[in-house]
């Protein structure tokens, strides 16, 4: 069968090919509702499907953004890519994902594909602003790219980022508001950047722990990212005999993998041990118990690293646009329903 061209629409509809090509392309130049009625139905008969590429190429906009984030099978990165993916169908484009798996190779492997695809911009949830896929492509290419969840390295940076000092802070003083002697956090590891959020959020653990005069000495597992490694590290973590009372985990996946081997070990939550998490994901409200945690505005900041980086060189000026985190209390944290807050 023979492809259906813009002459077939044009010659149904009884029209120019031109006019067949504003309506599709929804301009430049208006066209009248009756004609642009007769163009669609005839789309619609024919079953005209428009040559993207050769669009792409005749406007020098190929109406793709992409994105690589570190694993969208953790449901915080597969909310957030939906989140991003949302916001670019509101300004008319399609979303690439790639997945970096938390290495260097796979971002820069995702970061070159992308910009040989000449994507209109990148929005990039890096585990290192300062990875080889990153560094000084923007210079070279002139792409525009926003950080998204992850400070940038420089002031040349550009990056959308929730309050995880804040929020982590906040959260600790509630958990230490029940009475604990101490909090531990589950989650912090040594070999993060200083811009990783996870470091922010240990760093807002540590912060609240000073203002109430305790130490952080041996209060902090270096632990997996993901539940099910997390559970096993959470074992070896609540069969000490001097376990905490109290852990504060730097997210809610890692918190999860916490209350399954609490469960595991017969440990009662909240009534042996008040648990908090990070990120408020969808099954935080389902977990057993329900999870104390902190919630971002992540369609804020999904809507927010879209406009970036369609808006111009004067709507993406250098800096870094955070967001707020606020604190949810469920029942995790030793709090009766009663008390919950939305």
């Amino acid at each position: 069968m023979a492809r259906v061209t813009r002459d077939d629409v044009a010659r149904v509809a009884g029209t120019s090919t031109a006019v067949v090509s504003y309506v599709i392309n929804d301009g430049p130049r208006p066209v009248a509702a009756a004609t642009r009625a007769r163009v669609l139905a005839a789309v619609e008969e024919l079953g005209y499907r428009p040559n993207r590429v050769a669009q792409a190429m005749a406007r020098r906009r190929t109406d793709l953004l992409g994105m690589v984030v570190p694993d969208a099978r953790q449901p915080f990165f597969a909310g957030l890519a939906h989140a991003v993916e949302q916001a670019a169908t509101e300004h008319g484009r399609l979303l690439l994902i790639g997945n970096s798996d938390y290495a260097d190779e796979r971002e820069a492997h995702y970061i070159r594909a992308f910009l040989g695809m000449q994507v209109d911009g990148l929005i990039l949830v890096t585990q290192d602003p300062a990875t080889p896929g990153l560094t000084g492509f923007d210079s070279a290419d002139g792409t525009p790219v926003v950080l998204l969840h992850h400070r940038a390295e420089s002031a040349e940076g550009v990056a959308v980022v929730a309050d995880d000092e804040g929020g982590a802070r906040e959260v600790v003083r509630h958990l230490l508001g029940h009475g604990h002697a101490e909090v531990h956090c589950f989650g912090g590891t040594l070999a993060l950047s200083p811009l990783d959020p996870v470091t922010g959020r240990t760093a807002g653990w540590a912060g609240a722990l000073a203002e109430a005069g305790l130490s952080t000495e041996g209060r902090l597992t270096q632990a997996p990212f993901d539940r099910v490694r997390a559970h096993a590290e959470a074992l070896a973590l609540l069969s000490r005999p001097d376990r905490p009372s109290a852990v504060f985990c730097a997210t809610d996946d890692q918190a999860i993998g916490l209350l399954r081997a609490a469960d595991d070990l017969g440990i009662r939550v909240p009534e042996d041990l008040a648990v908090a998490g990070f990120d408020d994901i969808a099954e935080a409200v389902i977990a057993g118990p329900a999870l104390t945690t902190v919630t971002t505005a992540q369609d804020e900041m999904a809507r927010a690293a879209v406009d970036l980086v369609l808006g111009g060189p004067e709507r993406r000026a250098a800096g870094t646009r955070t967001f707020p985190a606020r604190l949810v209390v469920r029942r995790s944290c030793g709090c009766q329903p009663s008390r919950q807050r939305p």
